[in-house]
């Protein structure tokens, strides 16, 4: 049953820009259908969204529920999600009302040490490239190839390469922004020959473009239609699997395969 009053709050909730990707069809929406959006999305997309604004540094217990996908979990996320918005919310007012700055944990912090972290980390190989994107869920649809080579399911941070050995993880920087990443696929294919040398997943791409991750057609919309981007990259782990280690090399080379 609808409770007119409970969804129109839900709805206002969800216009916060941490959850801007429900608003347009959370209104007029039954709890089911919420929860169903809510099931299908990525917990760590949301915990990265909501790290702009999360005095109770909730992104980091949904990074933490990114593996569970039973219904409990999704009750959970979803529960977390709004009670974060409305937390922030009120947190805001009461900020407002009283004039006195409210104590919260920062998400700025949690960026810096990541920051931190990643440039204390030792570097066996460095570089510039330039990074495209793909997004193979095994579905057949865009061009996908089906389970990444690794052989673990399609997820964010998984990034393609056409000569590193599988399992090797690094850092990817753009526009002063910095992800991590793992090889766990092959390509790009005849890009490579271009010097297209990294292939990152879609959601980490459009993270730093800026964009959103369209899972209906697997692609990367609203970053100004950046489909490649010059990177500098840091390798701090060469993975166990087949490849050649050092500067990459295109697909052509078969360097993936020794």
């Amino acid at each position: 049953m609808k409770d007119p009053f409970f969804m129109t709050r839900i709805s206002d909730l969800f216009q916060h820009s941490a959850l801007r990707e429900f608003a347009a069809t959370v209104k007029n929406a039954d709890l089911r259908e919420l929860m169903a959006k809510v099931k299908n999305a990525d917990p760590r997309e949301l915990a990265d969204r909501l790290k702009t604004a999360d005095p109770l540094n909730i992104s980091g217990v949904l990074e933490n529920l990114a593996q569970l996908r039973d219904t409990r979990a999704t009750v959970a996320i979803a529960t977390i999600a709004v009670l974060t918005v409305s937390a922030v919310g009120t947190a805001s007012a009461m900020s407002t009302a009283n004039a006195a700055p409210v104590t919260a944990f920062k998400s700025t912090d949690m960026a810096q040490n990541f920051e931190t972290t990643a440039k204390a980390a030792k570097a066996l190989h460095m570089g510039k490239t330039t990074a495209s994107y793909f997004w193979d869920d095994s579905s057949g649809r865009a061009g996908d190839t089906g389970m990444p080579a690794i052989g673990k399911p399609m997820q964010r941070g998984l990034a393609a390469s056409p000569s590193w050995p599988l399992g090797t993880e690094g850092y990817v920087t753009y526009n002063g922004k910095t992800v991590k990443f793992f090889i766990g696929d092959r390509g790009p294919g005849k890009p490579s020959e271009r010097g297209v040398m990294l292939d990152l997943d879609a959601k980490t791409f459009a993270d730093l473009t800026q964009g959103i991750f369209d899972p209906a057609t697997l692609t990367v919309k609203n970053n100004g239609g950046f489909g490649h981007i010059d990177i500098t990259y840091k390798i701090t782990k060469w993975g166990p699997g087949v490849g050649k280690k050092g500067a990459p090399v295109p697909f052509s080379t078969g360097a993936w395969k020794s």
